[in-house]
């Protein structure tokens, strides 16, 4: 397919798909009519250049020059977009345009010339490497223990074959002219790069990785030349009229990200742009908040702020207390979540991103002449007290006062040391600062999505990528001013709740959070877990029984998932890993680790843990399907651009990647989704099905309606109920569309339901999409109860605008 630039468009929704091998472009293009139908807009495309042999993500990208083959290639993107304007729809690509990986070097044309020709390499400036630290060698970290030469000795399991050198089967070029004369050992000396221990990554490395993964090398598309050789076929993809918008990969870690999207803007025409930058939460709650800089030539993020504020508007404040003294109990101690950000962020900035840190401070000037350790101390410190991500200098200059000032108080001994670094760190054009910013969102990353979000276990479903554990919760209010700010300045960002990178499933953690509204029951039944399954660190054991509650298929009887066991010891194995409090992934402690499994174990086979877990399941499981509704209706219809992840428009009860990125049954969605179009919606229900017809039925509905009637969400008014029950019901009004939805499902019932709360309408006759044909008129004052008395939501248009 070809054509001119394409004509720009802002999606009303999109939908995530995972491309892959055995998911590749043609197969997605067969199953864009299906997406049609469920009343998708845009089509939303992992990355799709060629990556390393065998991803399953993409993210490793090796060649710049073209699409993956094994995910079609540019034939297979060619028929999907093809596919995509018969139906009317965009198509939206994830670009990564931060590194590539180099794991094996010989399918990376470009880090191939680099090892074999070194500085002189024409690709040697595509790659962020410090040459000078490395002796004029640049240190690949792959040798393990067992091969380390004892002094002049020969690296053990290096051979010459053909003409390169090999490591246990890895191919690495041989500079022309250094192949004769002497073993493997003494051809690898003459070589511009030095095969090191992999345990010397973490504070030797010379190239910049992608936060700690040695395999993922940072790329300089701040260099003009860079960013043409690399946005190439991107570009390509507009002219050619086969993409409308671009969904931009971690900016963060990009030089300057501003400057990054003013060339991409260029490169595309002013093309719909995303980027996955991820806003502090609990800043975003102050008059100072972090916002994204208003400058950038972008739509907005990709929604982990949105998400964090719909999953805390369903928290019950109530629960803070007992749950957060539960975990106290179980721990036997408080845990201070700001104290323990700042220390795992410095064991970060100290452990395995060292190698990032001392870069910082080889590119401090020389008026700067602290010795070397006490600027490395100072700025490890500073980092660790950062409160956002990155800053963006000149903009968001306050965010380094302030983690100055933090570092100051913590470390009284740094000051002085502080006060030197503290005018070139502000100074938007030292190359320091710029390194800076580049590294303080890895150090964040790592400190807390991997690693302290595994130890916060009072809320589990607090624990996700852009949220604060110790923001309990949202009120009603505070969500409909968030909404209306979203609506004035950002009313084209991403709406989403499940991606590829959230901890857990929308509906695991709209289960989990029930538990807010029954701490008493959930502390007395992870008692009886732990004393019958017990674990060393019984809060840990608190975050691993919430993820198995979560995961838990919707019946707590029935027939069990055949993997569901494997995907259990999955998670448990990478959380407690993770959380590297008692094993880690480079030192395991296999009794430790030995527990843990058996609890996981005891869930399938103790008769006890069973029925405790049973027990659970019948208090929180129609609760959960509620909350799970509600999410979901009001990220459909809030300001924003709705997004649903594959799979998620049924019961989505993942858990962290891989889990998440597991091939979906589109068969069976296709085929329940022509059953509720033949019948008119799923029918009464009186709670949760194992189907989750009631999910993809709101779903069909938000969707179609978001994309046939934009005009109907124009704007945002926040809707009120009166009576004994309006604390429960979260409305809004986007224009002639209105949301209502249930929220703190637990107490609804214990206060007796909805009795005679009631929401008076806009003037008109309204009716509920969600219930089917044959609604009754609404109009005026209705009540609460006869709205949801079907579904715990309801979407309601005027009826001359549902016809």
């Amino acid at each position: 397919m070809t054509g001119g630039p394409s004509q720009r468009r802002t999606p009303a929704s999109t939908y995530r798909l995972q491309v892959t091998a055995d998911f590749d472009l043609f197969e997605a293009a067969r199953r864009l009519p299906y997406l049609h139908d469920l009343g998708v807009d845009w089509v939303y495309l992992s990355p799709l250049l060629e990556a390393e042999p065998g991803s399953t993500h993409g993210y490793d990208v090796v060649r710049f020059d073209r699409v993956d083959e094994s995910r079609g290639g540019a034939a297979g993107l060619e028929a999907l977009s093809a596919e995509a304007r018969r139906l009317g729809m965009g198509v939206l690509v994830d670009i990564v345009p931060n590194h590539a990986g180099v794991a094996t070097p010989a399918h990376n044309p470009w880090w191939w010339d680099v090892l074999e020709h070194g500085r002189d390499s024409e690709h040697a400036d595509a790659f962020d490497i410090d040459w000078d630290f490395g002796g004029g060698r640049l240190r690949i970290p792959v040798l393990a223990d067992d091969d380390l030469p004892v002094g002049d000795g020969p690296i053990g399991n290096l051979e010459l074959v053909d003409g390169e050198l090999s490591y246990h089967g890895q191919r690495f070029p041989v500079s022309p002219g250094t192949e004769e004369g002497g073993d493997a050992t003494a051809v690898h000396g003459r070589q511009h790069y030095e095969l090191v221990s992999w345990r010397r990554a973490d504070s030797e490395l010379n190239y910049r990785r992608f936060f700690s993964v040695n395999t993922l090398a940072g790329v300089r598309v701040e260099d003009p030349a860079v960013f043409d050789a690399t946005h190439r076929e991107i570009g390509r993809w507009f002219v050619d009229g086969l993409v409308d918008g671009l969904r931009v990969d971690h900016p963060d870690g990009l030089r300057d990200p501003h400057e990054y999207l003013d060339d991409l803007s260029a490169l595309t025409d002013g093309a719909y742009v995303l980027v996955e930058k991820i806003l502090a939460l609990r800043q975003a709650q102050e008059p100072e908040g972090e916002e994204l800089p208003s400058s950038w030539p972008t739509a907005g993020t990709t929604g982990y702020d949105v998400l964090a504020t719909i999953d805390r508007v369903l928290v019950d404040p109530a629960g803070e207390a007992p749950l957060v003294g539960l975990d106290t109990r179980l721990r036997g101690k408080d845990l201070d979540w700001e104290r323990e950000v700042h220390d795992r962020k410095l064991e970060v900035a100290t452990g395995i991103l060292r190698s990032e840190t001392r870069r910082i401070v080889r590119e401090l000037p020389d008026s700067v002449t602290t010795e070397v350790h006490r600027l490395e101390e100072a700025v490890a410190e500073l980092l660790a007290c950062f409160e956002v991500y990155r800053t963006y200098l000149p903009e968001g200059r306050p965010w380094l006062d302030r983690a100055l000032e933090r570092a100051r108080d913590r470390r009284p001994d740094l000051a002085a040391v502080l006060d030197e670094l503290a005018p070139v760190l502000s100074d938007p054009g030292a190359p320091a600062a710029l390194r800076f910013q580049q590294t303080s969102g890895m150090v964040m990353a790592k400190g807390v999505e991997d690693c302290a979000f595994y130890r916060y276990a009072a809320l589990t479903s607090l624990n996700e990528v852009g949220g604060d554990p110790s923001v309990f919760a949202v009120s009603a209010d505070e969500f409909h001013t968030a909404m209306a700010t979203r609506q004035e300045h950002w009313p084209h960002a991403m709406t989403t709740l499940t991606t590829h990178d959230t901890k857990r499933g929308e509906d695991v953690r709209a289960r989990i959070t029930v538990l807010s509204e029954l701490p008493e029951a959930w502390a007395e039944a992870v008692d009886r877990l732990l004393e019958r399954a017990p674990l060393p660190d019984p809060a840990f054991g608190s975050l691993l029984w919430q993820a198995v509650l979560g995961a838990w298929p919707t019946s707590p009887f029935g027939d069990l998932p055949t993997d569901l066991r494997d995907r259990l010891h999955a998670y448990a194995e990478k959380a407690m890993r993770e959380a590297g409090r008692h094993t880690t992934w480079t030192d395991p402690d296999p009794a430790y680790e030995a527990a843990v499994h058996g609890a996981v174990d005891a869930a399938f086979d103790d008769v006890e843990v069973r029925a405790t877990l049973a027990g659970l399941l019948d208090r929180v499981v129609r609760p959960g399907w509620s909350n799970a509704l509600a999410a979901k209706l009001v990220a459909l219809t809030a300001p924003g651009v709705c997004d649903v992840y594959q799979g998620s428009e049924l019961w989505e009860l993942s858990l962290v990647d891989p889990d998440n990125r597991r091939p979906v049954d589109f068969d069976r969605r296709r085929s329940l989704l022509e059953v509720l179009d033949e019948t008119g919606g799923p029918g009464p229900l009186n709670g949760p099905d194992d189907t989750g017809a009631a999910k993809l039925w709101v779903v069909r509905n938000g969707l179609r309606l978001r994309r046939d009637r934009p005009d109907l969400f124009t704007g945002y008014t926040p809707v009120s109920a009166s009576g004994p029950s309006a604390g429960h019901l979260l409305g809004f009004d986007r224009g002639g569309a209105i949301t209502l939805a249930t929220r703190l499902p637990v107490g609804l019932e214990q206060a007796g339901g909805w009795r005679d709360t009631s929401v008076t309408l806009p003037a008109g006759r309204w009716r509920d999409v969600l219930a089917g044909p044959g609604t009754d008129d609404l109009e005026g004052e209705v009540q609460v109860a006869t709205v949801l008395a079907s579904l715990p939501v309801a979407l309601l248009v005027r009826e001359e605008d549902a016809a």
